[in-house]
């Protein structure tokens, strides 16, 4: 399998084409976690409600993998697409919010190196799926690890992050301006960076793309 997976380059319409399938699919995996947890299967949909947030975390990767010519950044955006790590380290976001973070700045644990959140989700998805022995060989089961209390936590919060409403910069005309404005200044001054994305809003906005009032909500986030 591992040798057929792609890691080239990436058209707008090929990421735009890969960024619907994993929204769709992360859906779909947050509905079959809502029926497990109807039917009283806790452990399960955890790890399915995880595996939803995981996926809902494809399309940042995925617009990162655009912005790339090189072919060693290349190879390392393609292995993030793949890392579990990766794709779910945003999990924490409702929490910083339910704390009263609103800005791009009081975000940034979800980047820290040291945060050890991402392999936390991690952990739990795993241990709503297997066995296990830990220490003074404790098994762990996972019928006995998850409650009803915890799996109605994170089906919350997959909930937040699995969204119904349009998502932004999804499209393939959204990633083209995305590309427009973005590539020029990637991985550049966060200052630059972020008047490139205000400036991609804002045509996007200006086009018909996006809701009268989007790029607003990112000044507000971003300042």
């Amino acid at each position: 399998m591992k040798d057929r997976q792609y890691n080239q380059k990436l058209t707008p319409d090929d990421a735009a084409k890969g960024i619907s399938a994993a929204i769709e699919n992360s859906k779909s995996l947050l509905a079959d976690a809502l029926l497990l947890f109807d039917n009283g299967r806790y452990e399960r949909a955890v790890a399915l409600a995880i595996l939803g947030i995981e996926e809902a975390g494809k399309p940042a990767v995925l617009r990162s993998i655009i912005l790339e010519d090189d072919p060693k950044q290349l190879k390392k955006e393609w292995q993030n697409y793949r890392r579990h790590l990766e794709k779910n380290k945003n999990w924490i976001v409702p929490e910083l919010i339910s704390k009263g973070a609103r800005h791009l700045e009081e975000m940034r644990q979800t980047v820290d190196k040291k945060s050890d959140h991402g392999q936390m989700l991690d952990n739990l998805k795993q241990l709503s799926f297997y066995t296990d022995a830990f220490s003074e060989c404790k098994w762990s089961i996972p019928r006995q690890v998850i409650s009803r209390e915890l799996a109605e936590s994170i089906l919350a919060i997959a909930k937040i992050m699995i969204s119904k409403d349009k998502s932004n910069l999804t499209s393939k005309a959204e990633l083209v301006l995305w590309v427009k404005h973005m590539k020029p200044v990637w991985k550049q001054e966060m200052f630059e960076m972020k008047q490139a994305l205000l400036n991609c809003y804002q045509e996007a906005e200006d086009l018909g793309l996006l809701e009268n009032g989007t790029t607003k909500g990112m000044v507000d986030f971003l300042i």
